[in-house]
């Protein structure tokens, strides 16, 4: 066990400790968080594969105290160093999807082209790559029975940590904060898209009852549709319609308790940052006016777990990296309230 009889948790963070400046070792935590460096298919900015060492930094300007949870650091939080080998196949295949999506984006025959088929093709097996090690990294520390979350990078690093816990519960339910549906097929021909992990988690383990996605403001045809024909197994809250139930009346707490009574008993949350207001992230990958304050997507979360359900794991992904630190230094404050209700 960790001595903390010489740590003091008001004092200033030490850079030589993990994250947080918390002095726990992986083993003697509760609570392993996973960074993912990885962004291969992102269509807009790009950034996020190196995010988690910029929240690392700008972490140690977080204070432990946390009202909600005054003791919870006390459990043990833990990150892992980021895997340069991903990251380096993250900025290798970033280039060659690049010039893909420039090449497609002009309407040109793809078959005519042999160098873009063999792009596409290096691309879609990097990503059945990733998602095994993800994986493989999540069943790993769930077997040992820790809490694990994964920090990203871009959204389609969700899917190997969905495919441990689906090995250990048979129902599970997510929870979707972001401005995405992220519910195509195939996207720009990429199997793995940072667009398509909704549609591939749900295509591919049946042990996920029910995706409710909350704060949705751009989507396209194709997956309104299938929401529309998932018999309820995804329910979707538009950003749109929250704020008009808002205008007319409701108050957030009643629409959070409509969110939360959708849920079962055991819940993934699954938290793009895209879905907060951009002034909140500025960098994210893909933008779009509207969304949430910080504290209501908070109180959103902690109503999830008042309810008596039982959080499971959790991503925070998209973050972004731009001039000045903000991006980061928000990222840390979710993190932070994030993995304290993890270990509540």
């Amino acid at each position: 066990m960790t001595d903390l009889s010489q740590f003091d948790p008001n004092s200033v963070s030490n850079p030589n400790n993990n994250i947080f400046g918390l002095p726990f070792s992986e083993e003697d935590s509760r609570l392993v968080i996973i960074p993912v460096p990885w962004e291969v298919t992102v269509s807009y900015g790009a950034g996020t594969s190196r995010a988690a060492e910029h929240v690392f930094k700008a972490s140690m300007q977080v204070d432990l105290f946390d009202a909600d949870v005054p003791d919870g650091w006390k459990q043990g939080f833990f990150m892992r160093e980021t895997d340069k080998r991903i990251l380096l196949k993250s900025d290798y295949l970033r280039k060659e999807a690049e010039l893909y999506i420039d090449y497609i984006s002009k309407g040109e025959p793809l078959e005519k082209n042999k160098f873009m088929c063999k792009s596409l093709k290096d691309i879609n097996a990097g990503g059945v790559a990733l998602n095994q090690w993800v994986y493989e990294q999540a069943r790993d520390l769930l077997n040992r029975e820790k809490l694990v979350a994964l920090l990203g990078g871009d959204h389609s690093i969700s899917l190997g940590i969905l495919k441990a816990l689906a090995e250990k519960h048979s129902n599970f339910g997510i929870l979707q904060i972001d401005a995405h549906c992220d519910l195509r097929k195939n996207y720009e021909n990429f199997t793995y898209s940072h667009a398509s992990v909704m549609y591939n988690a749900l295509e591919e383990l049946p042990q996920i009852s029910k995706l409710v996605q909350v704060g949705i403001r751009d989507y396209c045809e194709e997956e309104w549709q299938y929401i529309c024909n998932s018999q309820y197994r995804v329910v979707t809250y538009l950003d749109r319609a929250i704020k008009e139930r808002q205008y007319e009346g409701e108050t957030w707490k009643q629409i959070v308790d409509d969110i939360v009574d959708k849920l079962p008993q055991h819940v993934y949350i699954s938290f793009d940052v895209d879905g907060l207001d951009r002034k909140l992230c500025p960098n994210t990958g893909t933008p779009v006016h509207g969304g949430f304050e910080g504290e209501e997507v908070l109180y959103l979360f902690r109503k999830v777990q008042e309810s008596g359900r039982t959080l499971i794991g959790f991503d925070l992904v998209e973050i972004g990296v731009g001039q000045s630190d903000w991006d980061s230094v928000v990222g840390a404050q979710m993190l932070w309230r994030l993995c304290n209700l993890m270990v509540k």
